[in-house]
């Protein structure tokens, strides 16, 4: 399973990645460092290099984001809820963590975009109140680019150093791959389950 999981990315070759690290910021729950990781150990084998999968990767997760952003920008609180009331059961996404996001990007500034792009959990949600609060688009994608080519590239370094430090022992890099597979979907199922939609009557 992991080997195939391999062969595919590196099949899918630069666009694929692109397509993935896209889907990745829209639609859960394959993880970045999967992606990422794995295309580090092709890297490592050869079959990639490192340049381009670091500037292809991030330009999919910047624009992944900016689905986000534009998303708040365009449509705004009202339009918004909406959308999150009927869809965000299979995003994963209630209106509380719009809220949250938005507390932390208020309380923050919009700096925050940069260093949330190092967050597992608030790295993709903190688009929406950056739409909502309509930053600039310019300075949004440079924040969003930047930290995400940082978080990038020590993802595709961490690739490198398992392919080479594990060489011979491929069990454990399946093992490796298929755990972080494994926790991204049961993540992504007790979302699922447990989220609930939001209680107008206390507004």
């Amino acid at each position: 399973m992991d080997q195939l999981i391999i062969e595919a990315i590196e099949r899918g070759g630069y666009w694929g990645i692109f397509l993935l690290m896209v889907l990745e910021n829209v639609i859960p729950p394959v993880p970045s460092e999967v992606i990422m990781g794995v295309g580090g150990l092709l890297v490592e084998r050869g079959s990639m290099s490192f340049w381009p999968l670091l500037m292809i990767g991030t330009a999919g997760a910047t624009l992944g984001n900016y689905f986000w952003y534009w998303l708040g920008d365009k449509w705004g609180y009202e339009r918004l809820e909406p959308f999150i009331a009927r869809w965000g059961r299979w995003l994963t996404i209630d209106w509380d963590h719009i809220e949250q996001a938005a507390r932390v990007f208020q309380k923050h500034g919009q700096w925050v975009v940069f260093f949330l792009r190092f967050s597992p959990f608030l790295r993709t949600i903190i688009s929406l109140p950056a739409g909502l609060a309509h930053m600039p688009k310019g300075r949004f994608l440079a924040y969003t680019f930047s930290g995400t080519i940082l978080w990038n590239a020590a993802l595709i370094a961490g690739g490198r150093l398992v392919g080479r430090w594990l060489e011979e022992s491929q069990f454990i890099i399946g093992l490796l791959l298929l755990g972080f597979l494994g926790l991204g979907t049961l993540f992504y199922i007790y979302r699922v389950i447990t989220w609930k939609p939001r209680d107008r009557r206390s507004d």
